[in-house]
């Protein structure tokens, strides 16, 4: 039977950003060979912000109220309503709290600036009093109905959600049709890198004898601090190798969330949910259909998360309609 272990600590961990900073694009450009202009929508497209945070902030506080803390992790910056976000925090119990970048680099100070997010979130262990058990948050995933610690964790040990799949090498047939028959472009994306050769870097980093890798979906991520504390302790130099890089490397960097979670798999603790509990949404040219998956959250209970990638790029009907449907959830 299962315990849920409902008087355990659990804290929440948001990597954010406010590309909107002008002092921030100034240094982001200093560090870039080919500048953003910010002032193009397309181009600075992934540093935008409408103010996602605070939805996400007011989301865990309504709906997840047994976290203890959230940290949000930043360059040097504090959102403008910061203030009225942790007051509604202390009301329900939870403290919200801001965590420098400069505080989880400790020690690896010549890695800084970073606009990194795979870097970044490889220190976020090092977390000053983070509980061993804590959840890793995107800005943009936003919790839309009630959860239970049993969401996150069971007796203790994380919740993993994603999909299994092969590895790249496994795939002979696809392989060959990216080889012979996939356009230029596709094959300029690859040999960069995608997000899916990080992950599977860091599920063979875990070295866990597994033929399939666990691919994640954008849900919040369970994990133990002790888990990659004891992983890191004698592997200061892979660690230093992942946080060098200040622009993400798909190719050469690994995901250390992919890593923890394959790391629980190697001690066989973890409880796997095939459920994604997830409503995603990359486009929103249709709004026919972004308000088809609104409705159908509602009406399904099973749903639980909404990521909304790139909000901003939303025509102003639907940036609308998703906005005023959110603020009458979470208000």
């Amino acid at each position: 039977m299962e315990n849920t272990v409902a008087n355990i600590q659990v804290d929440a961990v948001i990597p954010w950003v406010n590309g909107n900073d002008e002092k921030w694009q100034e240094k982001i450009n200093n560090h870039l060979e080919n500048k953003i202009d910010f002032n193009k929508k397309k181009e600075s497209s992934r540093f935008n912000s409408i103010g996602e945070i605070d939805i996400a902030i007011k989301s865990i506080i309504k709906y997840a109220p047994f976290f203890k803390n959230i940290y949000l992790v930043t360059d040097n910056q504090i959102p403008d309503s910061f203030n009225k976000l942790k007051e509604l925090g202390k009301s329900s119990g939870i403290n919200l709290e801001i965590i420098d970048h400069r505080v989880i680099f400790e020690g690896f100070e010549e890695f800084l600036p970073c606009f990194n997010s795979t870097s970044i979130i490889s220190l976020i262990h090092r977390i000053p009093n983070l509980s061993e058990h804590h959840v890793l948050f995107n800005d943009d995933t936003f919790v839309m109905r009630e959860t239970k610690i049993e969401d996150y964790f069971v007796n203790g040990e994380p919740v993993l959600r994603g999909k299994w799949e092969k590895y790249y090498e496994d795939l002979k047939i696809k392989a060959f049709y990216y080889r012979y028959f996939s356009s230029d472009k596709e094959k300029k994306r690859r040999q960069k890198g995608t997000l899916r050769k990080s992950m599977q870097n860091g599920a063979k980093l875990a070295n866990d004898g597994r033929k399939k890798f666990l691919k994640r979906f954008h849900t919040p991520i369970s994990m133990r601090k002790s888990t990659l504390e004891n992983f890191f302790i004698h592997k200061e130099v892979i660690l230093k190798k992942n946080i060098k890089y200040k622009f993400r490397d798909n190719n050469n960097q690994f995901i250390t969330e992919t890593l923890s979670n394959h790391l629980e798999v190697k001690n066989n603790t973890y409880h796997y949910k095939r459920k994604t509990k997830l409503t995603y949404f990359r486009s929103y040219k249709n709004h026919f259909i972004v308000k088809l998956k609104l409705f159908w959250f509602e009406i399904n209970k099973n749903k639980t998360f909404i990521t909304c990638q790139s909000l901003e790029q939303a025509n102003t009907k639907s940036l609308n309609y998703i906005l005023n449907w959110i603020n009458k959830r979470i208000e």
